[in-house]
C-alpha cells in the first residue's frame, strides 16, 4: 500500500503536478521494481544448480545498475535495475549475458510512449510543441521530446515505406478496390501533390490500403504506372473499382484490366450535378438525384433518371448531360449483392481517413517535400487501417469473386440451376 503523508503532499500540487499523478508514478515505479526483482529470482532459480569446479554458483547477484530515468505512460521515474553476474559459456565459447526483457539496456521510454510521439505529430502537433505540452504529462525530465528526436522517429517511416511499396501481392485477393486521387500543397515545391490512393477489400470483407504513389495531377501515365506496378508484383485484377470521374485512371483501367467493371462515385457526381444548377434548385434536384442513387432496383433507377431529364433537360440541359453519360457506370452496383451497395456508391473510404491527413497539412502550411507529403498520407492511413470496419455479408465477396450473377442485388440461380428446373 501507498503511504502519503506530511505537510508538503497535503498541498494539491506538488512541482505543477497534481498529487494524484504523483501516486500514479510512485506505484509504476515500485511495481517495475519489484517486477525487475521477480525477473532476476526467476533466472537466478534456473541455473541455480550451475556450478564451477570449486562448487562456486556461476550465476549470482552484482549489485545494481545506476539510477536511470524512464519515461512510461504514468510520466517519468527513476529507477535502479538489478544486475546478474553470469560466468557461463555458451556452446560457441562466448560469454552468456543477462538481459532485462522488462527494462532492456539503454531504454529511456517506454515502446509505447515511442509510438504516440509520431502519432501526435501526425494529428497535428508541431515538432516544437512537444516538450511544453507533455512535460506536464510525463514530467520535465522526460527524455525524447526534442523536435530533432521526433524527426528521427518520423525518419523511420521511409524505410516502411519502401518495404510497403515493394511488398509483394502474389497471395492477396482484393475483390473490390477504391480509387482516388488527393491533393496537397507543399512548401518547397511550386506544383501540389496528387497523391494516388488504392484500397481493396479483402475476401474476408477487410480493407487494406494497396497503393500510396505520387502521381501528376491524376493523368492516365501515372495511374498506368501504378497499376502495372501492382500487376508486375502480382495483384489480381479486382472485379469492380470504385473513384469520382478523373478520366486517367479508367484510361488505365481499361488498359491494364480491362474485365474490371467501373464504379463511378456518387458522392463527386452530385457535386458535379449540382455545380450546374442554380441555388435555390439545389435541395428539390438533390432529393430527385438521391431517389436514383437509393433506388431499389435499376428500373426504378432509369425511370428516376427519365424524370430527372424531363423535369431539367429544356432549361439546364448540362446537368442532365453530367448525369447521363456516366448513367451505366454509375448504376454498376445493381449487379452487385444488396448488401454490399452502401459501400460502393461513394469513395468515402479513402475520404475519411483523409480528413486526419488534411488536418496535418494545415497545421504545417504543406508538406515540406513531395517525399514528406507522401509519407504522411502512407502513415497516417496505415494507422487508420486497423480502425476500418468489414464489410457487411463477407461470405457473399467470394461468390462475387467467383462469377455469380447478381440482378438488383439478388442472387440468380446459375445456368445449370435452370436447366434442372426446366427438366423438372
Amino acid at each position: 500500500m501507498l503511504t502519503v503523508a506530511g505537510d508538503e503532499v497535503r498541498r494539491e500540487e506538488i512541482d505543477g503536478r497534481s498529487l494524484l499523478d504523483e501516486i500514479a508514478r510512485e506505484g509504476a515505479r515500485r511495481m517495475l521494481v519489484a517486477a525487475l526483482e521477480v525477473e532476476v529470482a526467476a533466472y537466478l532459480d534456473a541455473h541455480h544448480d550451475e556450478r564451477d569446479a570449486e562448487g562456486h554458483a556461476l550465476v549470482v547477484r552484482n549489485g545494481k545498475g545506476r539510477t536511470r530515468k524512464v519515461t512510461l505512460g504514468a510520466g517519468t521515474i527513476a529507477v535502479s535495475a538489478p544486475r546478474v553476474n553470469d560466468r557461463r559459456l555458451d556452446a560457441d565459447g562466448q560469454w552468456c549475458k543477462f538481459t532485462s526483457r522488462i527494462l532492456p539496456p539503454y531504454m529511456r521510454r517506454s515502446p509505447k510512449v515511442a509510438e504516440v510521439l509520431p502519432v501526435l505529430y501526425l494529428r497535428g502537433l508541431s515538432t516544437n510543441d512537444f516538450r511544453e505540452a507533455l512535460a506536464t504529462l510525463l514530467g520535465k525530465d522526460a527524455a525524447g521530446l526534442s523536435a530533432t528526436n521526433i524527426a528521427r522517429l518520423t525518419n523511420e517511416w521511409e524505410a516502411d515505406y519502401r518495404t510497403f511499396r515493394k511488398r509483394s501481392l502474389a497471395d492477396r485477393d482484393y475483390v473490390y478496390v477504391w480509387v482516388d486521387g488527393v491533393h496537397f500543397n507543399v512548401r518547397l515545391d511550386d506544383d501540389r501533390l496528387c497523391t494516388l490512393v488504392m484500397i481493396g477489400a479483402c475476401p474476408d470483407g477487410t480493407k487494406e490500403l494497396i497503393a500510396v504513389e505520387d502521381g501528376y495531377r491524376e493523368s492516365a501515365e501515372s495511374w498506368k504506372a501504378v497499376l502495372r506496378d501492382l500487376k508486375r508484383r502480382g495483384m489480381r485484377a479486382p472485379v469492380v473499382a470504385v473513384g469520382d470521374g478523373a478520366l486517367g485512371f479508367w484510361s488505365a483501367l481499361r488498359e491494364v484490366w480491362p474485365k474490371t467493371r467501373a464504379q463511378r462515385d456518387w458522392f463527386h457526381k452530385l457535386g458535379n450535378i449540382l455545380d450546374t444548377l442554380p441555388r435555390r434548385l439545389q435541395p428539390r434536384a438533390k432529393a430527385a438525384l438521391h431517389e436514383i442513387m437509393y433506388a431499389d432496383t435499376r428500373e426504378h433507377a432509369r425511370e428516376a433518371i427519365t424524370r430527372f431529364a424531363a423535369e431539367y433537360g429544356a432549361k439546364y440541359p448540362k446537368a442532365v448531360a453530367t448525369l447521363e453519360k456516366d448513367a451505366d457506370a454509375l448504376l454498376t452496383f445493381f449487379d452487385l449483392p444488396a448488401e454490399h451497395w452502401k459501400h460502393l456508391r461513394t469513395s468515402n473510404v479513402i475520404e475519411s481517413p483523409f480528413a486526419t491527413v488534411r488536418l496535418r497539412q494545415r497545421v504545417t502550411k504543406g508538406a515540406g517535400s513531395r517525399t514528406k507529403g507522401l509519407l504522411m498520407a502512407y502513415k497516417l492511413l496505415a494507422m487508420a487501417q486497423a480502425r476500418w470496419r468489414r464489410l457487411d455479408s463477407a461470405q457473399l465477396l467470394p461468390l462475387v469473386r467467383a462469377g455469380v450473377v447478381f440482378m438488383d442485388g439478388t442472387r440468380q440461380p446459375s445456368s445449370r440451376t435452370k436447366t434442372r428446373a426446366r427438366a423438372a
